[in-house]
């Protein structure tokens, strides 16, 4: 959650900081600090509020000269936001400096502990333990950064990612990790540690992706890793493909609205490698037609947008492919204690490929024996090392802390996927296939078609600006739009908006409705047009406003609606793709309308890497 940078090389270190923790905002956070060694001493600013603030007190980084330093934005799990509660924390001596991201489960068992030996803390939060831990093993084991560090390791119980700088050691960084993303960049003015990639994207394009409980050594030159015993070990970098324009706004007002215009590419990127010669080509899937014609039962695991691709694509999968599919949302899968039978697959969708709930139900399912594939946007990332298969989504960096694209990209992926399995299971002829992939190629450009309603979306959304409540309803596949396009409204415009499956209204729901109430219906299944148009009358009898969102052919709902949105025919499979659009602009108009931070909406983080 928390964002982590650190970097030590020939240039001044504040600078760099600052710009890599400004492609980090997107993760969330209430306060931001920086540590730098001026070839004297640790100096350390820290800050409440945007990372502007602290931009503003250190001039941007030129009134901490150092050309070694740490950075960090804080989401805050112990202690209030503070300047006191803020990253770095430090020991007595202010010479060893520590960020964090992450949570140390013991570390109350710990501060008792310390304070029994004399250590004093002057914060709220876990961190400062470590950074206490830090001193106390330095000192006993003979000032050695590593053994201390390696100490360290092995006390503390939890998450955590670790950018560390001693003022006895000026010429290292260290960082280590468990359970929380760390990367290491190879630059040529320098080395760089930071919790995602784009903090890097503007310094170098060769990564190493940390694994649970390595060490990494950094100084102007060199890299080194080490494992939890401190004994030196070989890792290999990766390439990072990414255009670095995709980490900017490129003169949109917000990053969403941007990603809301990639989303054609993105998807366009995703199908296009494979669909070859009529057929569906995953090369990375590594699954051979046996193992998927074993497969009996697929269980889909994720988290907020990731979780409705799945809904979505339960009716997919089990239309095309046969296959019985069940959905969880991965902070649950674990505590129901999920009955896991041989000849399972546990998929598992996040974006980030590091969302902490997603990556337990990947090793309870890994545990149990059950085969896993991970559905994921960030090559090297924890879920796509970890599961036994990984299909990847190429929607490129995504900053908006609303998923815009990178929802669309695990869409078609799962479609794919879906037609792929159906195809070597013999349930799909080869006519058929060529129907559905030429319905999946149109995707993008329909997309493209939708997008040009901005303005009459805009319009639209500008009239419910102070909208208390707004419902959304459907049936069907129609029900999982409306989820994703719910939380789409309520995470970016503090508007309160709830999903239902429009079959439900009258078991109470319908009670909520009243003179002036927006409703959003998305109506796109044909087989359910009448049921769902139903529903429409049912509150539009009670003084609701419809939205609805239908297919071109299906004029007759302007009867019953107030507003209509239409999107392109499709395969009612893929609807989904096509009437999120809308929706998506109508969240953010709404928000831009009562003046929030789109992109960096109250409270909520991009990749959430604690529990």
């Amino acid at each position: 959650m928390c964002g982590i940078v650190g970097y030590i090389g020939k240039e001044q270190a504040a600078p760099i900081l600052l710009d890599g923790l400004s492609k980090l905002e997107y993760r969330g956070y209430d306060s931001a600090g920086m540590a730098i060694y001026d070839g004297k001493q640790i100096n350390i600013k820290k800050a409440t509020g945007r990372l502007k603030v602290l931009s503003e007190l250190t001039h941007d980084g030129q009134t901490m000269p150092g050309t070694i330093g740490i950075g960090h934005t804080r989401w805050a799990t112990h202690g209030e936001p503070s300047d006191v509660n803020a990253h770095p924390h430090f020991n007595k001596d202010q010479t060893i400096a520590v960020v964090h991201n992450g949570i140390i489960e013991n570390y109350i068992k710990l501060k008792n502990k310390l304070q029994e030996r004399g250590y004093e803390f002057c914060s709220e939060t876990d961190t400062e333990v470590v950074a206490h831990l830090l001193d106390y093993y330095y000192n006993k084991y003979g000032k050695d950064p590593l053994t201390a560090v390696t100490k360290v390791i092995h006390r503390v119980e939890g998450s955590y990612a670790l950018g560390i700088i001693f003022a006895d050691y000026p010429d290292v960084v260290y960082s280590v990790r468990k359970d929380s993303p760390l990367i290491v960049g190879k630059a040529e003015d320098g080395n760089l540690i930071a919790s995602d990639v784009p903090a890097v994207l503007k310094y170098t394009r060769d990564v190493y992706f940390i694994e649970n409980e390595e060490i990494a050594r950094l100084s102007e030159d060199s890299i080194e890793f080490f494992n939890v015993d401190g004994e030196p070990i070989q890792k290999e970098s990766k390439h990072i493909d990414w255009d670095i324009n995709a980490a900017e706004k490129n003169g949109y007002e917000h990053f969403m609205l941007k990603e809301i215009y990639e989303q054609p590419k993105a998807v366009r990127d995703t199908i296009s490698p494979r669909i070859k010669d009529g057929k569906i080509v995953i090369d990375e899937l590594g699954m051979s037609d046996e193992e998927i014609k074993a497969i009996k039962k697929i269980y889909i695991v994720a988290c907020g947008s990731a979780y409705h691709t799945g809904v979505t694509n339960k009716y997919v999968f089990e239309g095309l492919a046969r296959i019985p599919v069940e959905v969880d949302l991965a902070s649950e899968f674990r505590y129901r204690n999920p009955i896991l039978e041989e000849g399972a697959l546990v998929v598992i969708i996040s974006q980030s490929g590091e969302t902490a709930d997603s990556l337990a139900a990947l090793r309870l399912a890994k545990e149990r024996g059950i085969k896993t594939l991970g559905i994921v946007n960030v090559v090297g990332s924890s879920i796509a090392r970890e599961a036994d298969k990984v299909m990847y989504t190429w929607a490129g960096p995504e900053i908006s802390v609303a998923t815009t694209k990178a929802y669309s990209c695990q869409l078609v992926a799962q479609y794919l996927l879906a037609l792929k399995f159906a195809q070597v299971r013999g349930l799909v002829s080869e006519e058929e296939m060529k129907n559905y992939l030429r319905e999946l190629e149109m995707i993008p450009n329909q997309i493209e078609l939708l997008l040009e309603q901005k303005q009459k979306i805009q319009k639209f959304a500008n009239r419910y600006v102070a909208a208390k409540d707004v419902f959304f309803i459907g049936r069907g596949i129609d029900y999982a739009i409306s989820m994703e396009g719910s939380l789409k409204l309520k995470e970016i415009s503090y508007i309160h908006s709830e999903a239902y499956a429009a079959g439900e209204l009258k078991h109470g729901t319908i009670s909520l409705i009243e003179e002036g109430t927006l409703v959003a219906a998305v109506v796109t299944q044909e087989a359910l047009y009448q049921k769902t148009v139903s529903n429409i009358v049912e509150v539009k009898s009670r003084g609701a406003v419809v939205l609805a969102v239908t297919n071109e052919d299906n004029i007759e709902i302007e009867k019953n609606a107030d507003y209509v949105i239409y999107v392109p025919k499709t395969n009612q499979y893929f609807t989904n793709s096509l009437a999120i659009i809308p929706l998506q602009l109508f969240g953010y108009y709404v928000s831009v309308g009562k003046g929030l931070d789109v992109d960096k909406p109250r409270n909520l983080a991009k990749s959430v890497t604690v529990e």
